[in-house]
């Protein structure tokens, strides 16, 4: 099944349904209103160069049509992430992917302070051009039969990429994730039955395009069922995001759980009352999030588990299999193997290991890079980085980064298991982050990173009764907040960066 094909679908039966009411600029937008702006976007995006074009647009009506048209004209969408170095993203994506042309906002790039670079093309330009003529003629073709409007539009075969994202780079350059029609529609049949997602949802979309929960919880989700998308672009705007969810009556609203965390901070008691599904992803769910919601708004928040080269999911809780703590059952079309690092085994139940993955949602590859490719997979299974362990009843339970594990005195420690346990004895709303830094006689040392001064020494004694001597941190460094990525996730490697830097001036005094 192609995803554009299926929106038109969609569009065709649902013609006056609303598609997407956009917080941002007022906008409310018609199936029908919707497949006639993709149609346009898709002629005017066909004169354009090359197999790939650029897409650097916040949640909003626009992006939705952008990606759409770019679809319909032939091309794959690359999403760029504007949240942080944008100028430098671009340069990235067009290299990486070789093409030129970047369909953005001026309202996006004096925000950030972005330059205009090379291939730049403003969607508000594409507007105010517009002729009777573009308009009529896509008017028309929207109004044809479902079985000649498709022939209007670019087809092709479902192992076609449906979008190219980017990794975070948190370890080298960024890695461009190529995702197939396939891949993003198997998610779709395997999470649509476990949250029974219909066309009366109303989904919150808040979270950028550029990340793959954005793609696929925000976008495809909501149009291959034919419900309504409530896009905002500052994720970020707890308490107007609060208020969105209570006057646009939404039933499904994913995200980080920092994001949930505000949200809990800023919202009102009867802010929620409509929210059927609240799904965590991208990062683990504290217990004292989840007792909180369920305290102050008598709702559940299931977790659930993924990465980008899966599109996302991997394993999920929902109303009718839920247990707090795990991420979830593996989702159906989806196979986990646990595997041990040292022998390669396939784990018993409870043992950690690495955690493996097949199924058609697993990525084609990554982009011009058969290296990192074939690094990324391990026999045919696709290798997630992460290690955990399933329990008798099949519940995935993540114990980390394989890269969070660290060697200290001749053992490996979890620094998610120190974070865990950190994070029962630290007072309601304060964060923690814990980090290994090197360490000249030891190897390396552990170092919790907090947002308030606390007793250290009672803290310690605490946790000494949960972990061995060798697994408690060294050190605890105040920030103010934790660095964090556009999603919302805690950038580890950038909390380590400044702490080391912390740590050295304290030395050098």
């Amino acid at each position: 099944m192609l995803l554009h094909h299926a929106f038109v679908k969609t569009a065709k039966r649902l013609s006056k349904k609303l598609a997407i009411i956009d917080r941002t600029t007022g906008r409310r937008v018609s199936y029908h209103r919707a497949l006639i702006g993709s149609l346009i976007l898709a002629e005017k995006f066909k004169s354009y160069d090359g197999y790939f074009i650029g897409i650097m647009v916040p949640s909003s009506a626009g992006c939705v049509l952008s990606i759409l048209g770019a679809l319909m004209s032939g091309k794959t969408p690359v999403m760029i992430n504007y949240s942080t170095g944008a100028a430098n993203n671009c340069l990235f994506a067009q290299k990486k992917c070789n093409f030129n042309t970047i369909i953005t906002s001026k309202a996006l790039l004096q925000k950030i302070n972005c330059p205009v670079l090379s291939g730049t093309v403003f969607l508000e330009d594409i507007m105010e051009n517009l002729t009777l003529l573009d308009k009529l003629f896509a008017a028309i073709k929207a109004s044809l039969p479902l079985a000649l409007l498709t022939k209007f539009i670019h087809s092709g075969s479902e192992d076609n990429n449906v979008v190219v994202l980017f990794t975070t780079g948190s370890e080298k350059e960024p890695k461009a994730v190529q995702l197939s029609h396939k891949n993003i529609h198997a998610n779709l049949e395997s999470l649509i039955p476990v949250y029974e997602l219909n066309e009366k949802e109303t989904f919150l979309a808040n979270l950028p395009y550029f990340h793959v929960f954005g793609q696929t919880g925000c976008l495809w989700a909501p149009l291959y069922v034919g419900a309504t998308i409530v896009t905002y672009a500052n994720p970020l705007d707890f308490a107007t995001i609060c208020q969105i969810i209570r006057e646009e009556r939404c039933t499904f609203v994913g995200g980080t759980p920092s994001f949930f965390a505000g949200y809990l901070q800023k919202s009102q008691p009867d802010d929620f009352q409509s929210v059927r599904i609240f799904l965590v992803g991208a990062d683990r769910c504290p217990d004292y999030l989840r007792k909180q919601f369920l305290a102050q708004h008598q709702k559940v928040l299931f977790e659930a588990y993924g990465a980008t080269e899966t599109s996302p999911g991997i394993a999920v809780n929902g109303p009718n299999s839920n247990r707090p703590g795990s991420v979830g059952k593996p989702i159906s079309g989806v196979t986990v193997r646990i595997e041990n690092l040292q022998t390669g085994e396939e784990c018993r139940n409870g043992e950690t290991g690495r955690i493996l993955v097949k199924g058609d949602n697993v990525m084609r590859g990554y982009l011009n890079d058969p290296e990192q490719t074939s690094r990324a997979f391990h026999n045919g299974w696709y290798d997630t980085g992460d290690m955990g362990w399933l329990d008798p009843d099949g519940y995935l339970w993540i114990a980390g980064r394989l890269k969070r594990f660290v060697k200290v005195g001749g053992e490996m420690i979890s620094l998610v298991n120190v974070e865990d346990v950190l994070l029962k004895f630290l007072p309601d709303g304060i964060t923690c982050c814990v980090v290994e830094i090197p360490d000249e006689f030891r190897g390396a040392q552990i170092v919790a990173a907090v947002t308030q001064k606390l007793d250290d020494q009672q803290i310690l004694k605490r946790m000494s009764e949960h972990l061995p001597k060798i697994g408690l941190p060294r050190r605890f460094v105040v920030l103010d907040e934790l660095p964090k990525t556009a999603t919302g996730k805690i950038d580890f490697r950038g909390v380590g960066q400044i702490v080391t830097d912390l740590l050295a001036k304290k030395k050098a005094v």
